[in-house]
């Protein structure tokens, strides 16, 4: 598939338990008009919305070498991703009133 131009922000988390390790990729600025929470992605289930805060706090950083096979499925679709530690607030705060006001 095609390389987006447009560059994805993603933060890679962990579901970590004793019994499994599965990673989430949060798009934190791509926000849902109609409850607020981020887009985000798993290998299954696939693209959902998230709680961005929930998922934080029910999970830890992901290592890359365990978000790796993740990221190359997104860059598969397309997506052209920067991966990053946490979002901005305020980078936030801007995608949220966008959507918000169209």
């Amino acid at each position: 598939m095609k390389k987006d131009k447009h560059i994805t922000e993603v933060v890679f988390r962990n579901w970590q338990s004793d019994d499994f390790n599965l990673i989430i990729a949060l798009f934190p600025y791509e926000v849902n008009r109609t409850n607020n929470f981020c887009l985000s992605y798993e290998h299954v289930g696939q693209h959902s919305d998230a709680d961005y805060i929930g998922v934080i706090g029910g999970t830890v950083p992901a290592k890359e070498k365990d978000y790796k096979p993740l990221k190359s499925e997104l860059e598969s679709l397309g997506y052209n991703l920067k991966v990053i530690k946490k979002r901005n607030y305020t980078r936030y705060l801007k995608a949220y009133y966008e959507i918000r006001n169209n």
